[in-house]
């Protein structure tokens, strides 16, 4: 089963916009996260119209932040995508006459209330500026793993 990644490409995407701190082409950001243009501009057209970001036409257009990451909780952006339910698992029959399976598809249906709200909570507690910050929190790490950055240039060199 195909899982659906659209939540991640859109949290990528506000994390690089804030980085680069200006209008963005989705056809600059396209190379830049390995993905179409066409389906970053499907992807922003939910985040535009939830007021997460901006957009212009034309010369200088692209996307742009609406707002700073820590006014976006992870929820806003998911509902912005307009996801179906976070689990393709589903009662075969909700109006089941057999009382065997009504017992299975009940119990079946408060597991999956209660992770939805664990879920839910868990994205309304955490902002994308949440995740910028734990990006920071492993550049040192990721530095080291690519070995010793080179020396600043010399200011007495020309």
């Amino acid at each position: 089963m195909k899982r659906d990644n659209r939540l991640s490409v859109a949290l990528h995407v506000l994390l690089h916009l804030d980085e680069l701190g200006d209008t963005v082409t989705s056809d600059r950001l396209g190379p830049m996260l390995g993905m179409n243009p066409v389906v970053l501009r499907r992807t922003f057209a939910g985040l535009r119209d939830a007021g997460l970001l901006t957009s212009g036409k034309g010369h200088g257009g692209g996307y742009a932040l609406a707002r700073p990451l820590r006014e976006i909780p992870l929820s806003a952006v998911y509902d912005a995508l307009g996801l179906a339910a976070p689990f393709a698992i589903a009662p075969r029959d909700p109006d089941a006459t057999c009382l065997l399976e009504r017992a299975a598809n009940d119990h079946l249906q408060a597991a999956l209330d209660a992770a939805e709200a664990t879920l839910r909570a868990r994205l309304d507690a955490v902002t994308v500026a949440d995740l910028a910050a734990a990006a920071r929190a492993l550049a040192p790490a990721h530095l080291a793993h690519r070995g010793p950055a080179a020396p600043p240039p010399d200011p007495e060199l020309p």
